[in-house]
């Protein structure tokens, strides 16, 4: 009894490795990490931050639009993959696409490096004026398909 127990398992287990490793890879999204913002805000309400919550917001919109814009010709929102837009998913597009993101995430990065480091010495109004001019672009994101129509 132990040994048809012990031989059916081991051929259940056989049976189920066998089924996951023939599943593919799911297809990588074009646009990944943070993109969206909590909330949009008017120059009043950023006259009465104080700059560090000024410089977070300033942060959180570079990552949003770094994280949107280049890719903007194939997708606005996060979900969308090679295989949606029916791009083949050959192993050298596979590659550009990972080569891609592991870029941004290296500009991003080095981008912020470098606004924590500089950008406190920047001019509240300046800062204000930049975090209204990403909102508005932000904004406009929302009617990105109007630019499609013929």
């Amino acid at each position: 009894m132990k040994l048809k127990f012990t031989l059916f398992s081991v051929l259940f287990s056989l049976i189920i490795t066998m089924g996951f490793a023939q599943k593919n890879k799911e297809s990588q999204s074009i646009i990944s990490g943070k993109v969206n913002i909590s909330k949009y805000h008017s120059r009043e309400d950023l006259k009465e931050m104080d700059k560090g919550e000024l410089l977070t917001l300033y942060i959180e919109r570079i990552e949003v639009i770094v994280n949107i814009l280049p890719n903007i010709a194939f997708a606005t929102k996060p979900g969308v993959t090679m295989e949606s837009l029916g791009i083949p998913e050959t192993k050298d597009n596979k590659k550009a696409l990972e080569d891609n993101i592991e870029a941004s995430e290296t500009y991003f990065e080095s981008t912020i490096e470098f606004q924590k480091s500089i950008l406190p010495y920047s001019d509240t109004t300046d800062l204000i004026a930049a975090i209204l001019f990403y909102e508005s672009t932000l904004k406009a994101l929302h009617t990105y398909e109007d630019y499609k129509k013929d």
